[in-house]
């Protein structure tokens, strides 16, 4: 598949629930990619925001490539002061996590954006909070200075159906409302059409683009 054909996915999706596909930002999965692909399959198609889920990978990329960064990877804490570089960290499932980079992104002078990420498939080894957890989490986090929490953020079990994880895109999107939060963080290659039917403003997708 291509980055073009991401888009038309993501527009069709879009036309069959009445959504303007402006809505919907493409997050270009790069990890485990070069410099050279990215400026081959993605950027030549415009500017995307790049997403990388390990540091040490793309600390590299992030000096060789003007671009809008996204972590989307589990965090350590002693990675806080590289995550603050990122425009957007979508994976922070902790509060110790969340203290840690607000420390890291007062002493560089800014409000760094975040989304917390939510476990709803309850999956063991999977990372993020519990549905149950967010009230709590929600406002000790947006209570720190340093951070700015603008939404939630998802990844679905797999399956070979995506049908089957629409229920779980559905709670994340009333969970951002619950709460006012305007961005939600999920879909990728497998399952991106149902997560923009169901309310995506984020889908991370790299497979499709690249393979």
């Amino acid at each position: 598949m291509s980055l073009p054909a991401v888009l038309e996915r993501i527009a069709k999706a879009c036309g069959r629930v009445g959504r303007d596909p402006k809505g919907v930002r493409l997050v270009a999965v790069t990890k485990e990619h070069s410099v050279a692909e990215i400026q081959e399959q993605v950027l030549r198609y415009g500017r995307f925001p790049l997403g990388e889920s390990r540091i040490q990978e793309a600390l590299p990329k992030m000096e060789a490539l003007e671009a809008e960064w996204h972590f989307i990877g589990p965090l350590q804490r002693n990675k806080a002061k590289f995550a603050v570089r990122f425009e957007l960290i979508h994976s922070i499932d902790s509060l110790r996590l969340a203290e840690a980079v607000a420390r890291k992104a007062l002493e560089n002078g800014k409000v760094q954006r975040v989304l917390l990420e939510l476990n709803l498939g309850r999956e063991p080894q999977k990372h993020g909070f519990l549905e149950e957890e967010l009230p709590q989490a929600m406002a000790q986090i947006q209570a720190l200075e340093g951070l700015r929490v603008e939404g939630l953020m998802t990844v679905a079990p797999y399956t070979d159906n995506p049908e089957t994880v629409r229920p779980i895109f559905a709670q994340l999107s009333r969970l951002a409302d619950r709460y006012g939060l305007p961005e939600r963080s999920m879909g990728m290659s497998g399952d991106l059409e149902v997560a923009v039917e169901e309310g995506a403003t984020l889908v991370r997708v790299g497979r499709a683009i690249f393979e």
